[in-house]
C-alpha cells in the first residue's frame, strides 16, 4: 500500500486566511469551522483522515475507524449524491453496506494535516472492479479531535474545486467549501443544529447551506431521491470511466 501521512503548515498569513476562509460567529454555537485551531499534532489529522478510507477498503482492518463525532456529516459534490451520511452510526452502517454492495480497496493514499480547517486532506484512488476512481477529500475536526465533516470531490480536472497546480492542497485559494460555511462546525464540539437558528439564518443567504440543512433533517430520504434523479452512469462520470 502506498500511504503517506504527514503534517503540513499552511503558508498563508493570518490576514490571508481571514480573507480566504473567514471565521464567522466566533465563540457562539453558530461559529464556522475556521474559528477552530488544531488541538492535536498535525499527523493526528492525517492519520484520522486515512482511517476514514479504511471503512471503505475491504482489505483494511474492519476495526479501524476514525474518531467520528456523534453528528458527523458527509457531503459528496456532484456527480455524487450530496449528503450521503449523517451521524456516527449511519456513517459506520453505510461504510459496511458499501463494502458489501460495491466493494473497493483504497491502496493509493496521500493524507496530510494542516493548521487551518479542514485539518485533514487526502488524495486517494479507489480500486473497483471497473477500474480506478481518483478522489480528493477534506476532513473537519472539533476540539476533541473528532471528525465532524467530510467533503469529497472527484479528482478530475473538470470536477476538482481548485485549479491552480501550484496550490495542490488548496491552501491559498478560496474554494467553494461547504465545510467552512456551515454554522456550528466551529464551536468546540463542532456540532451542527439542522433545525437551529444559526443554520436557518445562514441558509437565507447561502442556497447550498440551506440545501444541506434541509437534507440533514431526513438524509436517507433525500439521498434516495438524489439517487433516483441521478444519471445512470453517474458513478462512471465521477470516476472518469466514460472518457
Amino acid at each position: 500500500m502506498y500511504l503517506i501521512l504527514t503534517g503540513a503548515l499552511a503558508c498563508s498569513s493570518e490576514s490571508e486566511e481571514e480573507n480566504l476562509e473567514p471565521c464567522l460567529n466566533k465563540g457562539t454555537q453558530g461559529a464556522t469551522s475556521t474559528c477552530l485551531k488544531p488541538t492535536m499534532p498535525l499527523e493526528y489529522y492525517a492519520e484520522q483522515s486515512s482511517k476514514y478510507f479504511d471503512t471503505l477498503d475491504i482489505d483494511a482492518d474492519p476495526n479501524s475507524l476514525p474518531n467520528y463525532s456523534e453528528l458527523v456529516a458527509r457531503w459528496e459534490w456532484e456527480p455524487w449524491l450530496l449528503l450521503t451520511g449523517y451521524g456516527r452510526d449511519d456513517m459506520i452502517l453505510t461504510g459496511e453496506a458499501l463494502k458489501r454492495g460495491d466493494p473497493s480497496t483504497v491502496p493509493l493514499r496521500e493524507c496530510k494535516g494542516f493548521d487551518k480547517q479542514p485539518f485533514g486532506r487526502c488524495y486517494v484512488v479507489f480500486e473497483y472492479e471497473h477500474g480506478p476512481c481518483p478522489i480528493y477529500e477534506e476532513f473537519t475536526f472539533n476540539d476533541a479531535g473528532e471528525m465532524t465533516f467530510i467533503e469529497a470531490w472527484s479528482n478530475l480536472p473538470e470536477l476538482l474545486p481548485h485549479k491552480n497546480p501550484s496550490d495542490r492542497w488548496a491552501e491559498n485559494e478560496s474554494l467553494n467549501r461547504l465545510s467552512t460555511r456551515v454554522p456550528g462546525l466551529g464551536n468546540a464540539e463542532g456540532r451542527i443544529e439542522p433545525r437551529g437558528p444559526w443554520l436557518d439564518r445562514a441558509g437565507k443567504n447561502d442556497a447550498e447551506v440551506a440545501d444541506f440543512a434541509l437534507r440533514a433533517t431526513d438524509w436517507w430520504t433525500y439521498w434516495y431521491d438524489e439517487l433516483e434523479k441521478a444519471d445512470d452512469d453517474f458513478f462512471a462520470q465521477g470516476c472518469g470511466w466514460n472518457k
